[in-house]
């Protein structure tokens, strides 16, 4: 079930998803499913997430996600108390989200199955 406002997936970046699929599945035992080239999920974690494939390595690459079911809603909400959207909504299979940094700088997104 998920919940407003509760941080629901936290997404990583890597170069090599094949390389990464091995290195948690074998270390850790997660579970993964394929998303096209350049995504893949993983369970059996604690949290799902996912890795999104990059083409250069990024220190501290991962993305934070956060449920919402009203995006618009919450939209309007960071942007009333200073946060700033930094990649507008869009479509994905099984929702929607978009991307904004809090004050700080610090990136997040929020997501929707609605």
């Amino acid at each position: 079930m998920n919940t407003n406002n509760h941080i629901n997936y936290i997404e990583f970046t890597a170069i090599d998803l094949e390389k990464i699929k091995t290195f948690y599945s074998n270390t850790f035992g997660w579970v993964f499913t394929d998303y096209g080239p350049n995504y893949v999920a993983f369970s059996n974690s604690g949290i799902e997430g996912g890795f999104e494939k990059v083409e250069n390595t990024m220190k501290n690459g991962v993305l934070v996600v956060l449920y919402h079911e009203n995006l618009e809603s919450v939209h309007d909400l960071i942007i009333k108390f200073k946060g700033q959207i930094v990649k507008n909504t869009f479509s994905f299979p099984g929702g929607r989200r978009f991307h904004f940094t809090d004050p700080s700088g610090n990136e997040l997104a929020v997501w929707s199955d609605n």
